[in-house]
């Protein structure tokens, strides 16, 4: 599934590249990049095997009026309370109990603090994982009380002053892959 799921973002980060590169060119937003990226990733995802799932920027999933959380633990024995606010999301949006989580992407632009990029690349690899707690058993009938389980992560870091695009892809809690693209 990972392949296919990297087919796909590759395949709208492309037309992205190709159609909204005047974006990249005026530098602006990473929220205004996210959505030019969703509409491409939801015209991909909507032609494909996963059609049923829905594109998000920056949802923030509620239960019972409450912003969902992800519990992790950073630098040693202290939780750290990680609000899950991922800036783009492929989802079924709880509709689909065997796979809820299909795509998590973060995105800075390089200029950013590296703290900040070093908290999405955490984020990813919190939500990659099968499990927040690394206890939650899938029963293939109820969602785990925290978000994860995401089958593919993806860092998008955008550098304007070299015209790269680094991207860096999760899945099970670990970077496996990463690669350039100048733009």
């Amino acid at each position: 599934m990972t392949g296919r799921l990297i087919d796909i973002f590759e395949e709208a980060n492309g037309k992205f590249l190709r159609s909204d590169n005047e974006l990249l060119k005026s530098k602006v937003s990473e929220r205004t990049l996210c959505g030019a990226l969703m509409i491409h990733l939801n015209d991909c995802i909507r032609n494909s095997e996963f059609a049923g799932y829905k594109v998000d920027v920056e949802y923030n999933r509620n239960k019972n009026g409450k912003v969902k959380t992800h519990i992790k633990t950073i630098n040693g024995p202290n939780d750290v309370v990680v609000k899950i606010n991922c800036d783009l999301i492929v989802h079924s949006r709880g509709n689909n109990i065997i796979q809820d989580n299909l795509i998590a992407i973060e995105m800075k632009k390089s200029n950013r603090k590296q703290e900040e990029k070093d908290n999405d690349r955490l984020r990813l690899v919190a939500l990659t994982k099968d499990s927040y707690d690394d206890i939650w058993s899938f029963d293939g009938k109820t969602l785990p009380e925290h978000v994860c389980r995401y089958a593919l992560g993806i860092y998008y870091e955008v550098n304007y002053q070299n015209r790269v695009i680094l991207l860096e892809y999760y899945k099970k809690g670990n970077k496996f892959d990463m690669k350039n693209i100048n733009f």
